[in-house]
């Protein structure tokens, strides 16, 4: 049995394919020696650059801050961890009782379109405030702040996933309700076996984008008197009158948050793959 042999319009094709792709390679080289050569000129080969490298990326600086920021970011990794559970809970009922059909759940779609106006409406910093500073004055006790930086957080956050949430599941055509009906599923088995299921396909980009804010923003806590990254960074930068440890608490948070985009664009890109399978283009 002879093997295959490729036609001479396949072999064509391939060669183009080659030539098109190196062509590629050699521009994407270029264009990035121009970039670096350019970056070069207009910022490190400058009088003001060693200013800059001395009062934000000194490296002795950096070393001396890193074991306090490193304590103080296990503070905010801890509230974060806290607050991904919460916030799921919170927001998947919000996003539920404003879906909910009938007349009779009126109150509970007004309170919950309410909750979520509100919490889109107010600014985090003044939701920090008004929980870390009016809370325990209200109830006059003494409360963690890690507590106070989750219900924060919390609070805030519910209300734009429940509206995320609430997107993906009026996304999901009405005939899946009908069809999971009609087998016999109840209203609250639907909604987990057939509704949440598609909607949450449809949702997981947005929902992990809500998630690199949130990685932002529990750094906000420090406000409150907790010693976490930012607070244990300015307490070096005081010290040593310079800028480095807010780099370093910087490169913290974003090395949490890389995972996380990455992971974002390969997930959208496999999701639009699915989606434009068999499509003609």
């Amino acid at each position: 049995m002879t093997p295959h042999q490729p036609s001479a319009l396949e072999l064509d094709r391939r060669a183009y394919r080659h030539r098109r792709s190196r062509r590629s390679v050699l521009i994407a080289i270029a264009s990035s020696i121009a970039f670096a050569v350019i970056v070069w000129a207009t910022v490190i080969n400058t009088e003001g650059w060693s200013k800059v490298q001395q009062s934000f990326f000194n490296l002795d600086v950096a070393i001396q801050a890193l074991p306090k920021v490193w304590d103080g970011f296990l503070i905010n990794l801890q509230v974060l961890a806290y607050s991904v559970v919460t916030v799921a809970v919170v927001a998947l009922v919000i996003a539920v009782l404003r879906t909910l059909r009938g007349p009779v759940f009126f109150p509970a779609r007004v309170v919950a379109a309410g909750y979520t106006d509100l919490f889109r409406g107010l600014p985090f910093i003044i939701v920090l405030y008004l929980i870390g500073f009016g809370l325990p004055t209200i109830t006059n006790t003494r409360m963690p702040v890690v507590l106070l930086g989750v219900i924060a957080v919390t609070l805030t956050y519910s209300a734009y996933v429940a509206e995320v949430i609430r997107a993906g599941i009026e996304a999901v055509h009405p005939s899946q309700r009908l069809a999971a009906r009609a087998l016999g599923l109840g209203y609250v088995q639907s909604l987990r076996r057939v509704v949440l299921p598609q909607a949450f396909r449809k949702i997981t980009p947005p929902l992990m984008n809500d998630f690199i804010s949130m990685q932002k923003d529990v750094g906000l806590i420090s406000i409150l008197g907790a010693v976490d990254a930012i607070a244990a960074a300015r307490s070096v930068a005081s010290l040593t009158y310079n800028f480095t440890p807010y780099v370093v608490a910087g490169v913290l948070f974003i090395l949490l948050a890389i995972p996380t985009i990455r992971l974002t664009d390969w997930y959208t890109a496999r999701l639009r793959e699915r989606e434009q399978a068999g499509a003609i283009l």
